[in-house]
């Protein structure tokens, strides 16, 4: 054979070149990836705000019972604190302890929870999250208490704030 049909390298070298990743496949599906992971968190987001609510709403709907029970137990008076019924330590699931505040007993109702007309939500007891901000008003109009997951119209509500539209 010629040297001139020869190929430097021979089949060997072109296959060790096509074996190779380039830099700019590397680039390309290293782009391709972060606008995959780009689309996809906001909707992880939303996701886990949806698991987070529904946790806070079922873990209030669990303190329910407890309470129910403790008044029927006691000639109908509520509990004063979460404490009395061993559940004070209950977190929700944005790390802060459940609120709860009897109506039966204060002053006038300036501490309750309260619709756009002022009107309290309950009439035998609060009971709420503060929600991701970890913050909250007594009316719920105000825009900490909007993401409030909050038991209202004496428990047969139980949702986060802004979907009350109170």
């Amino acid at each position: 054979m010629s040297p001139v049909g020869k190929i430097p390298g021979g089949p060997r070298g072109l296959r060790r070149r096509r074996a190779g990743v380039t830099l700019l496949e590397l680039m390309i599906v290293a782009a391709m990836a972060a606008i995959i992971a780009a689309l996809a968190m906001p909707s992880w987001a939303r996701h886990k705000e949806k698991n987070q609510i529904a946790q806070a709403a079922a873990d209030i709907r669990s303190l329910e019972v407890p309470i129910e029970r403790f008044a029927a137990d006691n000639g109908g008076r509520l509990p004063r604190t979460l404490a009395e019924l061993g559940s004070s330590g209950l977190l929700d699931p944005w790390g802060t302890p459940y609120q709860y505040l009897p109506l039966d007993d204060i002053n006038g109702n300036g501490q309750a929870r309260k619709d756009k007309n002022l009107v309290p939500l309950n009439t035998d007891y609060d009971l709420y999250s503060m929600g991701p901000d970890k913050d909250s008003r007594p009316p719920v109009t105000a825009s900490m208490s909007r993401d409030d997951i909050v038991r209202a119209y004496d428990g047969r509500v139980v949702a986060k704030v802004a979907d009350l539209d109170p």
